[in-house]
């Protein structure tokens, strides 16, 4: 193509995962990190109590290098936000790192740099093994983390972020969270990067730096050049190279069309979620932390929906205690009073880390021992937790959810402990809720197939929707060669669903759905259609999911699920969503 005598270099489009929304343009920057590589030499018994000492000094200097960017991220953004960097405070200061650190140098006679690199190594790559996304995704931490201490250790500065001098989108094989939290935002138009997942802390960083982002592109690092002009859509996950003047114009407008629809969606924090013909559809958030409470809020939510609390028992030495995970629920609970706080039981097991429980390495960990599987083995660490979610009840409203559940038997042996806990915190003067709701996740085949007879043990049911895709159709959405068989609208799935939902309302109980398709505006006619009654979405999602409701009236979605209850294809009955989904509110789309 040519344009007044010159020719224009051909578009090139990148597919990747959309992190943070917003579209860039500009020239491209493209940013290699320097990688230290750990000297390795034997020292001399003499040596030994210097080396240590060597180690010990890096490790404050990476603690107080940590703090310092943290005081600078809770100026700029916020604490919520600051507190992403305490997972990496953790990690110098994780006593099982370190006290194999000192053990090796003492025992081998060799370099600090070498036993640092070859200790915390091995845990970045047993984690970056693991199939839990967002567990996966804190091996880059770690790595961040190390980066820095190896630096310190060599004596070299921790030498801030350096970039182009001009408006840029920045273009990596991947940025860490400090990274990230040093990014000019006067020049950083938007990054994206080859590797990176939704739920990275490079990720959650972007999106409250307002930087538009784009990860999991593959070798983009290697087709683009500096120099290049680059358009990035993080709305879709797109990066376009040489966009056409027709795509350039396609975006302006659609720059023009989505400032608009944001200012809409906030405006609709403290409306109702219901539809137009009356139908209220309680909409909650997921949290990882206590720190995610400001989000929630700001989102419009109706509390929480899923509190995971796996985050307690990563990267520590010892369990938390009774005290400890109680002061975290009741911070979160007194916050969001008067709604409700569904906490999770704990959902670990052989497939994620938990050092201070030695857990057995398992040939099929997804499969294994964990979850709630796990609790009724350990009723000691089950009961700690339970305890403490009870003693929180006190404060506001709670809800107990149990994770991984396969048949009624699991149920009411979990129930059993849970009275126990009841009757230990009577004696001992303690207050809690009398009553209390208490649920199960339906996130297995058999639980759904058998919801008629867990139902009367339980006041809600909770669909994981994520795992019940994984389950029922057998399939890794991680293993990218197979990943096109994860499909949410698989007849077998909105079948389960509408099992689980009958068999709930049969014992009046209510269904509730917390995984992504709960986020999906799309998939939002079904899931009303199919008669549930709660959704619960990342915080980001919940205006979006809030304006899908209210513009859908129920017989419309009533009539959507009549229509494919004899479709076969996944693809069409996704098709006859989206259908509905556009002619009620295609600008979410």
């Amino acid at each position: 193509m040519e344009v007044q005598g010159e020719i224009l270099k051909p578009e090139r489009r990148f597919q990747g995962v959309a992190v943070s929304p917003g579209i860039a343009r500009g020239l491209a920057w493209i940013h290699r990190a320097e990688e230290e590589t750990a000297p390795h030499y034997h020292i001399r018994e003499e040596e030994v109590a210097a080396e240590l000492r060597r180690f010990e000094v890096a490790l404050l200097k990476t603690r107080l290098q940590i703090q310092e960017m943290q005081s600078r991220i809770s100026d700029s953004v916020g604490s919520s936000d600051a507190g992403i960097f305490d997972a990496h405070l953790l990690v110098v200061e994780d006593r099982t790192v370190i006290d194999e650190v000192v053990r090796t140098i003492k025992r081998d006679r060799l370099n600090v740099e070498a036993v640092f690199a070859q200790v915390t190594g091995r845990y970045i790559k047993v984690l970056g093994e693991i199939d839990d996304p967002y567990l996966r995704e804190r091996a880059v931490d770690i790595h961040d983390v190390c980066r820095r201490v190896m630096r310190n250790l060599s004596g070299k500065e921790n030498r801030e972020w350096t970039e182009a001098g001009e408006s840029h989108v920045l273009i990596s094989h991947n940025l860490t969270p400090s990274d990230t939290a040093q990014l000019n935002r006067r020049f950083v138009l938007g990054f994206a990067t080859d590797v990176g997942s939704k739920t990275s802390h490079t990720a959650i960083m972007a999106r409250s730096l307002n930087i538009p982002a784009v990860v999991a592109l593959h070798d983009i690092s290697e087709d683009v050049a500096s120099g290049d002009f680059v358009l990035l859509d993080g709305y879709n996950g797109l990066v376009i190279l040489n966009p056409s003047p027709e795509t350039l114009q396609h975006y302006s407008v659609l720059e023009a069309q989505k400032g608009e629809i944001e200012q809409e969606l906030r405006a609709l924090r403290e409306t109702e979620c219901k539809t137009p013909d009356g139908r209220h559809i309680t909409l909650s958030a997921n949290i990882e932390m206590p720190d995610d409470v400001p989000l929630v809020l700001n989102s419009g939510a109706e509390g929480v929906g899923l509190f995971r609390t796996e985050f307690f028992y990563i990267n520590r030495l010892d369990l938390p205690d009774e005290e400890l995970q109680y002061a975290a629920y009741r911070s979160v609970v007194e916050k969001l009073v008067p709604d409700s706080v569904i906490v999770r039981t704990l959902d670990l097991g052989g497939d994620k880390i938990m050092s201070s429980l030695n857990l057995p390495t398992e040939m099929n960990p997804f499969l294994g021992w964990r979850a709630i599987r796990f609790c009724l083995e350990r009723v000691d660490v089950f009961k700690t937790q339970l305890r403490a979610i009870l003693r929180a009840s006190a404060h506001g409203n709670v809800r107990i959810m149990y994770p991984m559940i396969s048949g009624v038997d699991e149920v009411r042996r979990a129930n059993a402990i849970l009275e126990e806990c009841r009757q230990e915190l009577r004696r001992e003067g303690k207050p809690f809720a009398e009553k209390i709701e208490v649920g199960a996740m339906i996130e297995i085949p058999s639980a759904a197939l058998s919801a008629d007879l867990i139902a009367p043990e339980v006041d809600f049911f909770s669909i994981g929707t994520n795992d019940l895709i994984q389950y029922s159709i057998a399939v890794d959405r991680l293993n990218e060669h197979i990943a096109y068989l994860y499909e949410p609208t698989h007849p077998a799935i909105v079948r389960l669903i509408r099992m689980v939902v009958d068999a709930g309302h049969a014992h009046k109980i209510w269904i509730g759905v917390c995984g992504e398709m709960a986020g999906d505006v799309v998939l939002t006619p079904l899931l009303l259609g199919l008669g549930v009654d709660e959704l619960s979405t990342g915080f980001a999602h919940v205006p979006r999911v809030k304006r899908a409701v209210q513009s859908l009236n129920l017989s419309v979605c009533l009539k959507l699920v009549d229509e494919i209850k004899n479709i076969d294809s996944p693809t069409a009955i996704y098709a006859a969503c989206e259908k509905v989904a556009r002619e009620y509110y295609a600008d979410l789309l």
